[in-house]
């Protein structure tokens, strides 16, 4: 039996395995129980090449117009790349990576204008994984398909979204604009974008999952998801028929004059629903360069209101018990304290009613109502009105205004609406009143707030804010406001398909420098408040420019008498007057001409002609020479006789009572307002001096 061979192995043999093992051990341990090692740290590395997490962006949600009409929304867009690292391609013959870098440039260039020497640049870049391109983010679904067509190798796409509008700059203050942060994140910045970016933006979600060292996903590797939750979507109160009415008022003053700005918005009369609102300048949200201010004049803008605001001066001295309309002043100036106050019309009207110095809008007229009132009670009115402090729209950068009355003339100025300071959306709210019994209603811009399930969250709706004057004082403010636009000095005001009362403002503008006004021919804010129809007011329509190259408001008149016109011929409520279109005359000089002939020439103008006296030539006329008047109203005709009869008055207005008796020279006793329902001596009557002669007038026509 053979003996077993031994293997003896040399000490330091076994020494040195030992060393090396327990060298091996203590490496391991270290590298297992250590963060960093040789300056890396180990947890982040291994983290960011294993693991990778993708955003699932949540939709932000779309704003539509009353009828669903989609004002804003947001689309999938995406940013091209360039893949470089040839270790992608694991088949020759699929490559995963650039492989002709003139050719993929070349046709970059070609679809998407990305520059050839830039992306020869990019793509030529040694060491790094993938690039990407000035120029090709933001592409387009359609765009994408297009390149991905070309089966261009190595290059992908990294999906996002865009916010897109549209209608581009139609009511583009109102829905304002959202674009991306630094973050990637879509984010309001203006409008209605702003102020609910909380309600459209929704909750991102995101996919996390282990990926190789290539970007690959590991094979079986567990994928976790967290859902996204859609932004809500959002319906305003705005009519996109109205809206483009607007906008094609301020489109063609912008194009035909010059201006600093402009502001035009209807708003439901009962309810407060703001179904347009238009300005100038405005922008395309989908080009923000064409974005030159980012405040909206809607709810940002305070200046100088003007003669509107006499509107509420007037009511409120009514509301007090301190107004008498047949009560006479003298007009054309006044001194208040150390300075004048002064009509428009310097040399004024001699002494006329406070109700013709309403329709004449006059200033003295104002400063002695508000001086009666007093600083304080003028303030409480305003502040009432909701001047002074936000109305709290759905609108951001809303401003307050200012109402400060102390002095003098400070409570003159703020009576015709210098030295106070509000804003559109707050005069409309104080107009209100005028078709609510003398309630103030919040004005609002937003129907409904729908969530990504289709549930309706919010609903807008009337909401009543303060309770200012009684109806009584809002009737007579109306009858006031009729003859403004029926019997005053602005009767270039007067649509042609349905009635509509208002009143004019002209406000000086601060000299920015101090030291009271500007004095230059365009150094106006011109504006008109108007309600229609009369007889059942539907809406309240507000404009207001800044600067406008004209010396007076008849451009803006136009284009507002048209825009209504537009809106009751879209609403069918043409019916108001009949649906006949009044036409407009001007008249010219008849004093000398023959009676007959004059009557017969007008009548056939289709103008109510009313003679005075048998004789058989003009000696006098009203309306005078070159004044603008509509069909049906009535022109006056004094002849060379004075065997005057009495006319059957039922039916006019206290105007044209008012004209008759200056042409005639007698007085006549007025018992309330509105149109004559009786009058003490029967028509036919012959008139002479002694006469006295009352009429009395009802509201109701």
């Amino acid at each position: 039996m053979k003996k077993g061979v031994t293997v003896k192995i040399p000490p330091i043999l076994i020494f040195i395995v030992c060393f090396f093992f327990v060298a091996i051990i203590i490496k391991l341990s270290y590298v297992s129980l250590s963060r960093k090692v040789d300056d890396i740290d180990l947890h982040e590395f291994a983290e960011n090449r294993n693991t990778k997490e993708d955003i699932i962006y949540a939709k932000r949600g779309n704003i539509y117009d009353k009828d669903g009409n989609t004002l804003a929304t947001t689309v999938n867009s995406y940013t091209i790349i360039a893949y470089l690292d040839s270790r992608r391609t694991t088949d020759p013959r699929h490559p995963e990576h650039v492989v002709d870098i003139n050719k993929t440039a070349k046709m970059l260039n070609e679809m998407i204008g990305i520059d050839y020497d830039h992306a020869i640049e990019q793509l030529s870049k040694k060491n790094v994984y993938q690039v990407e391109f000035v120029g090709g983010k933001d592409i387009s679904e359609s765009l994408k398909n297009k390149i991905e067509a070309l089966e261009m190798p190595g290059i992908d796409f990294i999906k996002s979204q865009k916010r897109t509008y549209n209608m581009g700059s139609f009511a583009s203050y109102i829905v304002g604009y959202a674009r991306k942060n630094e973050d990637g994140d879509i984010v309001g910045e203006l409008g209605l974008e702003s102020y609910y970016d909380d309600e459209l933006s929704g909750i991102d979600g995101k996919i996390t999952y282990q990926t190789d060292a290539y970007g690959y996903t590991l094979p079986g590797a567990e994928i976790i998801e967290e859902s996204s939750t859609d932004g809500n979507n959002i319906y305003l109160t705005i009519d996109s028929n109205i809206q483009l009415f607007a906008e094609t008022l301020t489109h063609n003053l912008s194009k035909n004059y010059n201006m600093d700005w402009m502001i035009f918005t209807v708003m439901d009369a009962k309810t407060g629903a703001i179904v347009a609102s238009s300005t100038y300048p405005n922008f395309d949200p989908n080009n923000l360069s064409s974005l030159k201010n980012y405040m909206n004049p809607l709810v940002s803008y305070e200046y100088e209101p003007g003669s509107v605001m006499k509107t509420f001066s007037f009511a409120s001295s009514i509301e007090e018990g301190l107004y008498d309309g047949n009560k006479t002043y003298l007009s054309g100036s006044i001194p208040v304290a150390n300075a004048t106050i002064r009509d428009f019309n310097r040399k004024g009207w001699g002494e006329i009613t406070f109700d013709t110095g309403f329709a004449y809008s006059s200033n003295v007229a104002a400063t002695i109502l508000g001086l009666e009132l007093k600083a304080e009670k003028l303030t409480d009115y305003y502040k009432k009105l909701g001047f002074s402090k936000k109305t709290g729209i759905e609108l951001a950068n809303e401003v307050s205004g200012k109402v400060k009355i102390q002095y003098l003339t400070e409570i003159a100025n703020a009576s015709f609406g210098q030295g106070i300071t509000v804003t559109p959306i707050q005069m409309l709210q104080a107009l209100s009143t005028l078709t609510n019994d003398g309630t103030t209603i919040k004005p609002y811009i937003v129907s409904k707030i729908v969530n990504s399930q289709d549930e309706v969250i919010y609903e807008g709706k009337r909401t009543e804010v303060e309770k200012v004057y009684s109806k009584e004082t809002m009737d007579y403010m109306r009858h006031l406001m009729h003859n403004v636009v029926y019997e005053g000095l602005s009767t270039y005001w007067q649509p042609t398909k349905t009635n509509m009362i208002g009143k004019t403002g002209t406000a000086q503008i601060a000299n920015p420098n101090g030291g009271g006004y500007l004095y230059g021919d365009y150094d106006y804010i011109r504006s008109f408040a108007g309600i229609f129809p009369e007889e059942d007011p539907k809406y309240i329509v507000y404009v207001a420019t800044k600067s406008l190259s004209a010396t007076s408001a008849t451009p803006i008149a136009k284009e507002l008498t048209k825009a209504v016109d537009d809106i009751v011929s879209y609403l069918g409520i043409e019916n108001t007057l009949d649906n006949l279109e009044k036409k407009i005359v001007t008249l010219d000089n008849y004093i000398s001409s023959e009676v007959q002939t004059t009557k017969d020439l007008l009548t056939n103008q289709k103008l109510n002609v009313i003679t005075l006296g048998q004789g058989k030539y003009v000696i006098n006329q009203y309306p005078l020479k070159n004044t603008e008047v509509f069909e049906n109203n009535k022109v006056f005709l004094v002849s060379n006789n004075k065997d005057y009869i009495l006319e059957d008055m039922t039916g006019w207005s206290l105007n044209e009572v008012k004209t008759y008796a200056s042409l005639l020279g007698i007085n006549f006793n007025i018992n309330g307002y509105g149109y004559v329902k009786e009058q003490s001596i029967p028509p036919g009557t012959s008139i002479n001096s002694d006469m006295d002669i009352t009429v009395t007038l009802d509201k109701g026509k």
